[in-house]
């Protein structure tokens, strides 16, 4: 399973590509409105440092001006992937970019059919929300397993991005279920990595090797 960091935080971009873990980044208007910067000063920097797909959100409503939009986001960089809302008009940008060549992830993914229906459109990628599903007690991690059924009987190349991630434990049931990617906050990357066994492996190893030394 791939994992993308999902920020637009360039510190935490910077720290958790040094683990060797991440394979790509997710963003969102959210996320970047956070950072206080303009918007091309931070794409730029995600650029240097991301060496994989990066998702930047189109913003418009209408299906023209989502692809006038998708398709000066993609000239930015061969790695850009534009986040398209699972809308009417997303499903029709969605279809015409696609056909242009231009990489879009479909966002705000709730329920199976919208999934098979941004598949059949053409999106390279499909973010079901599950920590939202979760919010309102439907269990979010069902979603994913439904499309991931649906994908295997049609082969689509769509590939799953689990979304709105908000603990390790949403991390290991998408590696169970076989998701293809989990985009996950850096908060949680850092949960994923400790353990405290290890801390008190570790910190016993250390007392033992100090008696060692001291001989």
């Amino acid at each position: 399973m791939k994992l993308f960091i999902d920020t637009a935080n360039i510190d935490e971009i910077k720290e958790a590509t040094k683990l060797g873990l991440i394979d790509g980044i997710t963003t969102n208007p959210t996320l970047i409105a956070r950072e206080g910067k303009e918007f091309m000063q931070i794409v730029k920097e995600i650029c240097e440092i991301i060496d994989g797909p990066i998702s930047l959100e189109a913003v418009s409503t209408k299906s023209k001006d989502m692809i006038k939009e998708a398709q000066g986001l993609a000239k930015i960089h061969s790695n850009v992937v534009v986040k398209i809302p699972m809308t009417r008009e997303g499903l029709i940008a969605t279809r015409q970019l696609a056909m242009e060549g231009i990489h879009v992830n479909m966002t705000l993914v709730f329920s199976p059919t919208q999934a098979l229906l941004a598949a059949k459109t053409g999106a390279a990628y499909v973010s079901p929300f599950i920590g939202r599903l979760d919010d309102i007690s439907h269990c979010g991690m069902d979603l994913v397993e439904q499309i991931l059924t649906i994908y295997d009987n049609y082969d689509f190349d769509t590939e799953i991005i689990v979304a709105s991630i908000r603990n390790p434990l949403h991390v290991l049931e998408a590696a169970l279920i076989g998701a293809d990617i989990a985009t996950v906050p850096f908060k949680v990357i850092e949960q994923l990595i400790k353990h405290p066994l290890t801390d008190i492996g570790v910190e016993r190893f250390l007392k033992d090797w100090e008696k060692v030394e001291n001989k």
